[in-house]
């Protein structure tokens, strides 16, 4: 069964129609105090349990595998976590209730919209292929290795993983490791790291999504003994569209920290996991040790702790902000009414100002041109007249005769 692409009441009618909502602690069979790394891990064995994939026209499988998920989003959300557990399932919104899509079983029409939304700027969560998945449990990846600083160049198909080992001593696993992947082309992709599983095989442990910084895309994972956050871009952004002031006071907000695992002297394993709707990812993954670049490791612990603290500084100062800008919103309204009033009153006593006169107001507010046609219209009796005497007084010059004697010759 292919999934439904998110939309509004799309996941919602496809919970209401389950008998009865579960516990989501129960579903994803884990504590009430469980970390956020053991939700994360429950929901992926059961995920991966119930995928659609592995369980074609199964629709017992299918409901599981929704209220699986369903579950995840609420535990998966400290806010809305916080939310259950004060008050159940109905201090849960349900409209803000993202799905992540399969884009290997979505199909072509809504991979079209998929692209197109995420073109558009809105936040477009994907989902691993069950297959990738199966085949790490199973353990039949090839798996190269990726020696420490010495980056490695590739490109990948879509919902297809490149696997690579990264092997340190216990004095590197000490000093912290760092991996990264970049994209100059801008291609999507995830950074996955997998863990051994007891069963044997390989489970999928950490996950970090490609983001846009700048001219490339990029994902990290930072194992350096302290905190390190990253930017969830889906986060808030109905708020921001809302308001433009709001794009900058909840840039932080989104700021969540990422998933650590304790590294320790052996093999880990990484991939990189092609997340492009239709073509290859390109990237460059490499891995360093910490004590490469010691300098670069104390400015990111203190880069962390400010923006931290930048974050809880906004908060205040939006409340602040609001006040004061209400105020001056408020100052600049009886500023603009003032000003209307005054030049009112100044247009007022203009008006009785001219009133004082025993000209018609109509002869007062013409012009000098249309004065002279209004006089021409009251007849020959109010136009000024010219005396006759004058006229005859003047001479015309053209009109003297001049003699002109002929001699004879």
């Amino acid at each position: 069964m292919k999934n439904k692409m998110p939309g509004a009441g799309g996941v919602k009618d496809r919970i209401d129609t389950l008998p009865t909502r579960r516990d989501p602690y129960e579903v994803l069979g884990v504590a009430r105090d469980a970390s956020d790394q053991q939700i994360k891990t429950a929901y992926r064995k059961l995920a991966l349990k119930y995928h659609p994939d592995k369980n074609t026209n199964n629709l017992e499988a299918t409901d599981l595998f929704t209220e699986v998920a369903y579950s995840y989003s609420i535990l998966s959300d400290p806010e809305k976590r916080r939310q259950y557990d004060l008050a159940g399932f109905e201090a849960v919104d349900l409209e803000g209730f993202d799905m992540e899509l399969d884009l290997s079983n979505l199909g072509t029409v809504n991979t079209v919209f998929a692209a197109l939304f995420s073109k558009l700027g809105v936040p477009i969560k994907t989902t691993i292929s069950a297959t990738v998945l199966e085949e790490a449990l199973n353990g039949s990846v090839t798996i190269r290795p990726l020696p420490l600083g010495r980056p490695v160049h590739d490109r990948v198909e879509k919902q297809v993983a490149h696997f690579f080992g990264v092997t340190i001593s216990d004095a590197q696993a000490e000093a912290g490791i760092v991996v990264r992947v970049t994209s100059q082309a801008q291609s999507k992709f995830k950074l996955l790291y997998f863990e051994q599983e007891d069963i044997g095989g390989l489970g999928l442990a950490l996950q970090e999504d490609s983001v846009k910084t700048g001219k490339v895309t990029s994902a990290g994972m930072y194992f350096l003994h302290f905190q390190v956050y990253r930017l969830d871009p889906a986060m808030n952004t109905l708020a921001m569209a809302k308001d433009p002031d709001t794009a900058f006071f909840k840039r932080l907000e989104g700021l969540q920290p990422c998933e650590m695992s304790e590294l320790k002297g052996g093999t880990h394993i990484f991939a990189v996991y092609g997340d492009n709707f239709f073509k290859s990812a390109s990237y460059t993954i490499e891995a360093v040790c910490a004590d490469a670049s010691p300098d670069a490791t104390e400015k990111l612990k203190n880069v962390e702790a400010q923006i931290l603290a930048k974050r809880n500084d906004l908060r205040l100062f939006e409340s602040e902000y609001r006040e004061v800008l209400a105020r001056f919103t408020a100052v600049t309204n009886k500023y603009a009414e003032e000003k209307h009033a005054v030049d009112e009153l100044l247009k007022e006593r203009d008006s009785i100002h001219s009133s004082f006169s025993c000209i018609p107001a109509l002869k007062r507010n013409m012009s000098s041109n249309n004065l002279k046609i209004l006089n021409e219209d009251f007849g020959e009796d109010s136009a000024p007249q010219v005396d006759s005497k004058d006229k005859s007084h003047k001479k015309k010059w053209f009109n003297i005769n001049f003699k002109v004697e002929k001699k004879s010759m």
